[in-house]
């Protein structure tokens, strides 16, 4: 019975996509006089609203040249916008803000495509001990958050200070490979004082003292106890996945005027390992093995948070980057 419902449902879909939805485009650039691009250009603000009308409106059309503006090189988007003008019979002269939301939300669409690439591209890239470059990141992070703690060598149990769970990190990176490594070390250089405090607050376990004034025992029931390092890691993967499902479209296409980059995604990780901090504080977990359901918890918040197409997750991010952030 239930798969029976499924098919019936997905046949209603098929037909309304193929049929009712074709003939309600019609009817309305008929009694509109403009084209279903027209009409989501004028009729929605710039962001995600627009945007990702316009990716749908190109995704269903059964045009070619409409189709394929969705994966066109970002250089070959102004002459992109003008075929579909002249293909849509829309007078560029008599319509020139057509022209130019057409281009912001197609470099926006183009962008965020190519920023899932390069990320998956850094995600795919493990670390390597015998690579410099890697290497020197690696040592970055360490001055960054202990700047006033040598190193004694590579291989320390002093790694676990800033959160890793050994003596060589880079067993840590396997799962997010270089990605993780650049998430932490961004946020360690752009919000750093962000960053130590929370490496404080993570050093300090869950306790119990019957000495303490109450107020103060509060405080420390609220202790984080958590491993700064291996949290970066998890978050850069909730953030990643939140890239790849397309669910931070709503945010990246609020947020940047024209082509989402890597440094939008990484002020992103920045801000979700602050709210993530807050809400590890508000749910209280007993103890880091209950980090997973903290955690599964938090990404379906986030996820409601970007159903709404007019969010931006980090309006207000404290970064010293934030006019990169440009609403």
């Amino acid at each position: 019975m239930k798969h029976f419902l499924r098919v019936l449902t997905q046949f209603f879909v098929f037909l309304y996509c193929k049929c009712l939805w074709r003939g309600l485009k019609f009817v309305a650039r008929k009694f509109t006089g403009r084209c279903e691009l027209q009409r989501i250009c004028y009729n929605n603000k710039p962001g995600a609203r627009r945007t990702q009308k316009i990716e749908s409106s190109l995704r269903y059309s059964k045009n070619e040249l409409m189709q394929s503006a969705l994966s066109i090189h970002p250089d070959k988007v102004e002459k992109t916008v003008d075929d579909i003008m002249a293909l849509k019979k829309i007078n560029p002269d008599t319509n020139p803000q057509l022209s130019i939301s057409l281009q912001a939300s197609l470099l926006q669409i183009v962008g965020y495509r190519n920023l899932v690439v390069e990320v998956e591209k850094l995600r795919r890239e493990p670390y390597d001990c015998e690579n410099a470059e890697h290497e020197e990141m690696l040592m970055k992070l360490w001055k960054e958050l202990r700047p006033n703690t040598p190193l004694t060598s590579r291989i320390s149990k002093q790694w676990c200070e800033i959160g890793f769970q050994g003596s060589d990190p880079k067993t840590d990176f396997r799962g997010m490979g270089l990605l993780g490594l650049h998430n932490l070390l961004y946020f360690a250089e752009h919000d750093k004082s962000t960053a130590l405090q929370m490496l404080q607050d993570s050093l300090q376990p869950k306790h119990n003292e019957g000495s303490k004034p109450e107020w103060e025992q509060k405080n420390f029931d609220k202790a984080i106890g958590y491993s700064f390092a291996i949290v970066g890691i998890n978050i850069t993967d909730l953030a990643y996945s939140l890239l790849v499902s397309g669910a931070l479209k709503t945010h990246l296409y609020n947020v940047a005027p024209e082509m989402p980059n890597l440094q939008h995604f990484q002020q992103t990780f920045c801000y979700l390992m602050q709210e993530f901090q807050r809400f590890w504080i508000e749910e209280d977990p007993s103890d880091i093995m209950e980090f997973n359901r903290v955690r599964s918890k938090f990404h379906r918040r986030i996820l409601r948070q970007l159903k709404n197409p007019d969010m931006a997750l980090c309006p207000h991010f404290a970064a010293s980057d934030l006019h990169l952030v440009n609403l």
